[in-house]
């Protein structure tokens, strides 16, 4: 049971980090202009879904936001068009912030359920050594 707790919160660890990976780019590139005949910075989402037998959680897939983004007017910047326009990713930096803050709060709580399972198995084996 207790490696089983491990297990199952180890996975989720993965799946947190990950996603806190995702949204760290995000919030790196919310701001990366690009011209306006290519795609912009396209945000990345994490997908996860329940391990086969109940064992955990795994990252189903990590989709890729629209590339079309927001154009804005900004004339002296190098990547202008010929009318002044540039591209910006679509990314709301208040969404990403409430998502970084889930994901490390998720984050948290499997670290402290990895650490009060270690906790009670080395409890069990003090008591299996008396």
């Amino acid at each position: 049971m207790t490696f089983d707790a491990i297990g199952i919160a180890g996975s989720a660890l993965t799946v947190h980090r990950k996603w806190l990976d995702a949204v760290s780019d995000n919030l790196a590139n919310m701001n990366n202009a690009s011209r306006t005949d290519g795609e912009a910075f396209r945000a990345r989402y994490i997908e996860a879904a329940e391990g086969s037998n109940g064992d955990g959680v795994y990252v189903k897939s990590a989709p890729l936001g629209d590339g079309e983004g927001r154009i804005v007017y900004q004339p002296d910047h190098p990547l202008a068009d010929a009318d002044g326009n540039v591209r910006y990713p679509d990314i709301d930096m208040a969404e990403q912030m409430g998502t970084l803050i889930i994901a490390q709060r998720g984050y948290q709580a499997n670290a402290q359920v990895v650490d009060r399972a270690r906790e009670t198995y080395l409890a069990a084996l003090e008591i299996g050594k008396s």
